[in-house]
């Protein structure tokens, strides 16, 4: 037996205000307590984490894989990683002799600077020469002490090197610990959202106030955040890269909430409630979908934490927090906002809502029409078909490159043309060859004779090894290091496809023979295994992830096929935008540096969008629910739904793509694919999913959309959510 939900032809009294409406009218009652408490937490926060110091570390290690094994078989030998070094390259068309005496200047130079242990030039041991004597480098071992080296004295480095440069010397600095003092700065993309976040709100809302309200609440709730991970990074392992994510996440998500409680705030104000009672239903209704959202989000996020991906934990973590606030900041901190401005804000509400009508002769029209948005329904309802298929065959074409997609890192390969770091990169590859950039690490343990001699014989003759060096043994002798430069360059397909042969086809046969042990490790393996580790462990995350968002939703609307839609559409609409990004930062489109995308972007960028698709999701179609339950008119309840919510969620959402897309700014290449798989996610979700392909799936399925399986409805095995609309 099957059941499909239909309501009483006559509307029910209104329900007494649940436990948000209480907190709601708590927070409005004691509005100046609950906003000072606000004021204190972030203070004390951010004055702890700033007391308390850099506790920002990154995780590389990533137990059961080859590269780590290496690692830590070193390190169980007391073979410590490659210290702090940086390296000059030099370049002279005449040959770098030509320019000896000022190279050697440049080099006395550096070697004064601070944080500099000490300097060996290209002609001796620690540095090397091209076979055509055009371009070398010099090796700058750096401060090897437990604290981060300071930025300025990195950028001195720099700065001191390229004004060495000119009258046909060309120099660059080269490594990651410079590299990543190039990379810092920006500070613009935080700042350049937050204005165009500010902009659409005050178009919205017609008042600055009002405006900033929702944008006010996003601000404490980051800074509220930031103190919080700040501190708890001396706890947990949180990469250094995460405070611009939970930025870039929480200014997005927060000022997306506080506008869907907002809305409903003012729709409650302009349908004759007072201040008070039009603050508390908002809250019981888009508050609801809030948290359900928010919800949805962390425990997509804390479904990274136990996949084990080293660093990616403390990012997850840190994000999650960071939703948490969010959403504890649009119950209590919103409330007390719209009390303290109220009645300011009531008037302009009231005041341009009647201009609007008076312009539009509209008299007492109903302030949830929609106008054009009921126009769109209704056009979309004529033709649902042939909408749907459009939509549809808009997101898999643009998921298409998906299946091309190349997970690994950015290195400096990737970096902006004209960079210090760049052109180092490019230097080293045009002297050395593309893989002397990203050299493999292979150990050898134990067999018959001293380890590596075989080893060293074996990778020689490898197909795609351009050269190598070594063995170098350790200091008990008990394993030896070869050093293994591939033709290719570290983020080239071909690199990764030689890391994988290497191990089955050279490797292993060579243990079998041999009755060693050998591990390919060292940066660019990491990277592969780490990429690898992340396709192999997605589908179980996905499976999880969406199983539990289903069955939530089904709780929430009572219906199966609207959370199976749900599901659908929310992986299209993040595989369309994984597509964009790939085509943009993988093949290179619109300028962008070709390389691939970063190994757990794919993850993070599922996690995060599933829950803000869910959010739009339960706030549009709660609103079509509510309808079909007082009218039972299937067709009327998307018309109504769309018209009533399409104008919120397209703000909502303008607000989060200039947030997210701001991001592009960064001079992170990480943050930039980051932003823009975000934008172009929410982008596709509000406009062609929300606004064109759930109405024409909700036309065509009509009644049966909130048809339950009898034995759900009748056993009760789901409790009723008593959802409503945003």
């Amino acid at each position: 037996m099957a059941r499909t939900e239909a309501a009483p032809s006559s509307s029910t009294a209104t329900p007494p205000p649940g436990r948000l409406g209480r907190i709601a009218a708590g927070s409005m009652r004691h509005r100046k307590t609950a906003l000072l408490l606000w004021l204190v937490l972030v203070a004390v926060l951010t004055a702890g984490a700033q007391v308390a110091g850099d506790g920002y570390r990154n995780d590389h290690t990533l137990p059961g894989t080859d590269s780590q094994a290496a690692a830590d078989l070193l390190a169980a030998h007391g073979v410590e990683p490659e210290g702090r070094t940086a390296r000059v390259l030099l370049k002279n068309a005449d040959g770098l002799d030509a320019d000896r005496d000022r190279i050697t200047a440049l080099l006395d130079q550096v070697k004064g600077l601070p944080s500099v242990d000490s300097v060996q030039a290209p002609w001796s041991e620690g540095g090397a020469v091209s076979r055509d004597g055009t371009i070398g480098y010099a090796t700058v071992a750096l401060d090897d002490g437990g604290d981060p080296l300071a930025a300025e004295d990195l950028t001195r480095l720099l700065d001191t090197v390229r004004e060495a440069g000119g009258d046909g010397l060309v120099t660059a600095v080269g490594g990651e610990a410079t590299r990543g003092a190039e990379e810092a700065g920006g500070g613009a993309a935080e700042g350049a959202g937050m204005l165009a976040a500010l902009v659409i709100l005050v178009l919205f809302f017609g008042s600055l106030v009002a405006a900033a309200v929702p944008l006010v609440t996003a601000v404490f709730a980051v800074g509220g955040a930031l103190g919080l991970i700040g501190l708890a990074a001396h706890l947990f392992t949180v990469a250094d890269f995460t405070p611009p994510v939970m930025m870039l996440v929480g200014l997005g998500v927060g000022v997306d909430y506080a506008l869907l409680i907002f809305h409903r705030y003012r729709t409650e104000l302009l349908a004759g409630a007072d201040r008070h009672h039009a603050a508390v239903r908002a809250m019981e209704v888009a508050g609801r979908t809030v948290l359900f959202a928010g919800c949805t989000v962390i425990i997509a996020l804390l479904g990274l934490v136990v996949l084990g991906l080293g660093a990616l934990q403390g990012v997850a973590l840190a994000v999650a927090l960071t939703v948490l606030v969010t959403m504890a900041a649009s119950v209590t901190l919103l409330p007390a906002l719209l009390a303290l401005a109220g009645a300011r804000i009531e008037r302009q509400i009231r005041a341009r809502e009647a201009e609007r009508r008076a312009r539009r002769g509209e008299g007492g029209a109903d302030p949830a029409d929609g106008g054009r948005w009921a126009a769109l329904a209704t056009a979309v309802g004529r033709r649902p078909l042939p909408v749907l298929l459009a939509g549809v065959a808009v997101l898999v074409a643009l998921s298409a490159p998906v299946l091309g997609m190349r997970l690994g890192f950015a290195d400096a390969g990737t970096d902006q043309a004209g960079s210090s770091s760049r052109t180092a990169y490019d230097l080293t590859a045009e002297g050395f060859g593309p893989g002397f950039n990203g050299p493999l690490v292979v150990v050898a343990e134990g067999g018959d004779a001293a380890p590596g001699k075989e080893l060293a014989t074996a990778l020689g003759g490898a197909e795609g090894v351009a050269a190598v060096q070594g063995p170098f043994p350790a200091g008990d002798g008990a394993v030896a290091t070869v050093l293994a430069f591939p033709e290719a360059g570290p983020q080239d397909e071909a690199t990764a496809q030689l890391v994988r042969d290497l191990r089955a086809e050279v490797l292993a046969p060579l243990a079998d023979e041999t009755g060693a042990r050998y591990l390919v490790g060292g940066p660019t393996a990491a990277a592969l295994d780490f990429a690898d580790s992340v396709s192999a462990r997605m589908p179980l995350f996905v499976a999880v992830v969406v199983g539990l968002s289903t069955l939530l939703l089904l709780a929430v609307f009572r219906s199966l096929l609207v959370p199976l839609k749900a599901a659908v559409l929310n992986l299209l609409s993040i595989s369309a935008a994984l597509g964009v990004i790939t085509l943009v930062f993988q093949n290179g489109w619109f300028g962008a540096s070709s390389g691939p995308v970063e190994a757990f972007i794919p993850v993070m960028v599922f996690a995060i969008v599933f829950g803000l698709s869910m959010d739009y999701e339960v706030f549009l179609v709660s609103r079509m629910r509510e309808a079909w339950l007082r009218t039972g008119d299937a067709r009327l309840a998307v018309g109504e739904g769309l018209a009533a919510t399409g104008k919120v969620i397209t703000a909502a959402a303008a607000i989060m793509i200039v947030v997210f897309a701001a991001f592009v700014l960064s001079p992170s290449r990480m943050l930039q694919q980051f932003g823009l798989a975000l934008a172009v996610a929410v982008l596709l979700d509000a406009v062609v999913i929300r606004c064109l392909i759930v109405p024409a799936v909700m036309r065509l399925l009509g009644a049966r959309a909130w048809w339950l399986p009898g034995p759900l409805a009748l056993a009760r095995v789901l409790p009723r959510s008593g959802a409503g609309a945003g």
